[in-house]
């Protein structure tokens, strides 16, 4: 697939409930929820049309959830963070959620289509892998998919903390402590002896520790943990499964992750692995040696233009990032929001999605690397609902069942082209207007010149506060002048004979360009 990368990261969950009830802490009845039938070819249609590449599903494999299905008995409360559950505990790693289909029954076969209806569309399928941990009560819950030879843990020594045998780690003599209390009706978790939560090894996690999760156990060097994790893998490739995003691979041994990749690219070469990874120190080992296509870039770009957008950074840290990352630049996942982030837009950002236009730019334009649209975030959903477990925080909810406006809005819009609610129109148009210009090839596959350090003393130039670059190719170029300030900018910038050359332009000489940019935007002209 030529051209830029563009991921869409949607919850079907979310995508499509028009049942907009919106009771904070719902049940899925009073609120309802959105099913892989919703994302069919007119949404299709509409993703393909903002560019998008590359759909990421999240929360399509089975996790711990407060409702039940046949087969498939409800969570305990207490190891549920919110009404719906999190996609991240997973209960069988086989399954998909039955919440998600028309016929539950059928819900693997509705998964299968929906595949193929993006397939069919020309973009590809990213789904969540989630090597760390698993829901509290996994394999407890009416197992459908999940074979039960093997099953996590069915071996376990449980009297010894850790051995190279177990997939979980013990507290030998020790009762699970929850940090919550059960709810109303509710009977205690009971859990003995105790297993090591998703991010804390003790037997008594806290109210902001994974708690839901238990850690499964890793060595650096081979286990039967390892090959049920290649056949999890496996088995979602043969559904048509075209990569994956893992989950905090930092939590998990190197080694492993390397061993997974390069087993399954030695048959399916053409699958995507992109890490969540945190440690900037650690991106070259994790694209060098593990062998990761793409890595999350939040503790690069995407804090950098967050701190310029709140005020307390300066501009001049997008040139030291991208000095920092060199050739690793290609492989970084660029964006400005996903669900573990705040929405630009929300009150606890950038406050309004007015102010999208230079970070976006950065993010989208600044290099080839892929970019990445969190739902909504193109319509300026400001993630400021109160629906229940997750309060009003800046995020969309991925633990509660709910129908954001926006995305109930641009749903009921694009069947049946009437006016829609919950939309930021300007923001959409800024949208579809930048991810049309980043499908040029200029963008897509050119070089990119970064003008700052020549124009410090310009006329109208402030290095904390604009940014100004160009990307060419084939002896053509466009020079994009960002504005991350709340008043319109003119700009002299300076083109040097040494950009001239890089860029390979017919010019021959070093000259000027006078641009106007708007606050918070960014212009665009052919040099």
């Amino acid at each position: 697939m030529s051209g830029k990368m563009i991921i869409y990261q949607v919850l079907p969950r979310l995508w499509g409930n028009m049942l907009c009830r919106e009771v904070p802490s719902g049940t899925l009845e009073e609120n309802g929820s959105g099913k892989f039938s919703r994302i069919d070819d007119k949404t299709l249609s509409y993703f393909k049309g903002l560019g998008v590449t590359h759909l990421w599903l999240t929360g399509v494999i089975r996790h711990a959830t407060t409702e039940s299905f046949d087969g498939c008995p409800a969570s305990n409360p207490m190891v549920v963070k919110g009404k719906a559950g999190s996609p991240y505990a997973i209960v069988d790693y086989f399954d998909v959620n039955p919440y998600l289909a028309d016929n539950p029954s059928d819900r693997m076969s509705e998964f299968e289509l929906l595949i193929r209806r993006i397939h069919d569309s020309g973009m590809k399928v990213i789904i969540d892998f989630v090597p760390n941990h698993v829901s509290r009560d996994y394999g407890k819950v009416g197992l459908v998919g999940e074979p039960r030879e093997g099953i996590l843990g069915a071996d376990d020594d449980q009297n010894i903390h850790w051995r190279p045998e177990n997939d979980f780690y013990y507290y030998p003599g020790q009762g699970l402590t929850l940090p919550i209390p059960p709810p109303s009706g509710c009977s205690p978790y009971l859990e003995y002896p105790a297993k090591a939560s998703g991010n804390v090894f003790s037997p008594a996690p806290g109210v902001n520790d994974w708690y839901e999760t238990i850690r499964l156990n890793y060595c650096d060097f081979h286990t039967k943990t390892w090959d049920r994790m290649l056949e999890i893998v496996s088995f979602w490739i043969g559904k048509g499964v075209d990569g994956f995003r893992c989950d905090m691979v930092e939590m998990v041994p190197w080694s492993f992750m390397k061993w997974l990749i390069a087993t399954v690219k030695s048959q399916y070469p053409d699958t995507i692995f992109i890490a969540e990874v945190y440690q900037k120190n650690l991106y070259s080992h994790y694209v060098n040696e593990v062998g990761f296509d793409y890595l999350y870039d939040k503790s690069g770009l995407y804090d950098t233009l967050r701190a310029i957008v709140e005020g307390h950074g300066s501009a001049r840290s997008i040139t030291s990032n991208w000095q920092f990352l060199g050739d690793l630049q290609p492989h970084m996942l660029n964006f400005l929001e996903n669900h573990d982030e705040q929405r630009f837009a929300s009150r606890f950002f950038a406050g309004d999605a007015g102010k999208t236009g230079a970070p976006l730019c950065v993010s989208l334009m600044f290099n080839t690397a892929p970019f990445m649209i969190y739902f909504g975030e193109e319509l300026g959903e400001r993630g400021e609902d109160m629906e229940g477990f997750s309060g009003l925080d800046g995020r969309t909810s991925i633990f509660d069942w709910w129908s954001p406006d926006s995305m109930a809005g641009i749903y009921e819009f694009i069947h049946t082209w009437k006016p829609s609610f919950g939309i930021d129109r300007e923001a959409q148009i800024l949208f579809i207007e930048s991810l049309e210009l980043a499908r040029r090839p200029v963008v897509a596959a050119g070089t990119t010149f970064d003008l700052c350090y020549c124009n410090m003393d310009s006329p109208g130039f402030d290095p904390d506060r604009h940014f100004v670059f160009a990307r060419s190719l084939h002896g053509k170029a466009l020079l994009f002048a960002c504005n991350f300030s709340g008043e319109d900018a003119d700009i002299l910038v300076k083109v040097p004979q040494e950009a001239i050359a890089y860029m390979g332009l017919k010019k021959t000489e070093a000259f000027e360009v006078n641009v106007s940019v708007k606050a918070y935007g960014y212009s665009v002209l052919p040099v």
